[in-house]
């Protein structure tokens, strides 16, 4: 872990800096492995849940006072989508003791990858999911993130591909079990 990289919870005021960031993350990060049509498409299923901000669950990783990454866990139902894909969202309170804790949004700076910055904010949703009695993990992985997810543990659950006015976005439903300790 780089020793400038801070790590916090998102608020309101970062909102605006948080959907830059993702924009940037979508339409550049994924580039490199979805087509052009694909990028355009993931961009209906992915971005910022205000909900997670309210809920206090979200971070924000930050070197310098900058926003580098984001992302963050919760103990609601929705599984992935920002506020714009209504479709996705159910707001229903998850059970600690039969479900699993969903880990979401999370972004890189396309400039900011392989520092650790994932790894950071994996590590901070499943401590705080851990703290409040959820014994597994899930998240909805894109193409791009599926890589990292495996290197933390997590385990291919279902492909979830979404369609986006015809063109198919790869999903893949991802699961961990969290340990007692971290």
């Amino acid at each position: 872990m780089n020793e400038a990289l801070t790590i916090r919870i998102a608020t309101e005021a970062d909102l605006e800096p948080l959907r830059a960031l993702m924009a940037l993350a979508i339409d550049r990060g994924q580039a490199a492995v979805l087509t052009p049509g694909q990028v355009v498409a993931s961009r209906a299923v992915m971005g910022l849940d205000t909900q997670l901000i309210r809920d206090g669950t979200y971070f924000v990783v930050e070197e310098g006072g900058v926003p580098v990454g984001c992302g963050g866990w919760s103990r609601r139902a929705t599984l992935y989508g920002g506020d714009h894909s209504t479709d996705l969202r159910d707001p229903a309170l998850l059970d600690p003791a039969k479900d699993a804790a969903r880990n979401r949004a999370m972004y890189t700076h396309p400039d900011q990858v392989r520092r650790g910055i994932g790894r950071m904010i994996l590590d901070r949703c499943e401590q705080a999911a851990r703290a409040e009695g959820f014994a597994a993990a899930e998240l909805m992985g894109t193409a791009g993130g599926v890589p990292l997810y495996a290197a933390c543990g997590y385990h291919p659950v279902e492909r979830a591909d979404a369609q986006v006015d015809g063109v198919t976005v790869p999903l893949t439903r991802m699961r961990k079990t969290l340990t007692a300790s971290a």
